[in-house]
């Protein structure tokens, strides 16, 4: 296990061939494609819920269950996306490779789920709940990025034929 790895321990490129042939035969690669685009959707009609509570003060329950519901896939793309992680570098976190992107996604997963804890416990009003949730809302974004240029990342040295070290360097 990784205990103690920075982002200067990450090698030259995303994936070692050892590392693509055991991502490309993970299960939970298949998982993570599927739950990506469904938390997507999910945030997308969220986003509209908050923009339209903002601009009438109405729905405020749709927008709060929709909020729940984010959170909710946010953490089964976080457990299996861990797991992923394992299966393919050896470390359930903080893998070189993805160390920024794991960095920001703790941020994505505390904000989270502060509104839940504010949320159950009655201890935000309405419009901080929502303040909240807007925030967590723009660090997903902002971590989603992380992970879409990975993604390029990957595709660009795949489909190049070269690896994606030689791509890197």
């Amino acid at each position: 296990m990784n205990a103690h790895v920075s982002p200067s321990d990450a090698p030259a490129g995303l994936y070692t061939p050892e590392e693509r042939l055991r991502r490309d035969n993970s299960v939970w690669t298949l998982v993570q494609g599927i739950l990506a685009p469904i938390q997507f959707l999910v945030f997308a009609i969220s986003v509209g819920l908050i923009i339209h509570w903002w601009m009438t003060g109405s729905w405020l329950m749709a927008t709060h269950v929709s909020v729940v519901v984010k959170t909710m896939t946010l953490y089964a793309i976080m457990i299996t996306g861990a797991i992923w992680e394992k299966d393919v570098f050896g470390a359930y976190l903080f893998a070189p490779q993805f160390f920024w992107e794991d960095v920001v996604s703790m941020l994505v997963l505390t904000l989270h789920t502060a509104y839940l804890v504010a949320l159950w416990g009655g201890l935000l009003s309405d419009a901080q709940l929502l303040a909240l949730a807007t925030a967590a809302y723009v660090s997903y974004v902002i971590n989603a990025g992380q992970f879409l240029y990975k993604f390029r990342q990957a595709r660009i040295g795949a489909a190049s034929g070269q690896s994606s070290r030689e791509v890197a360097a």
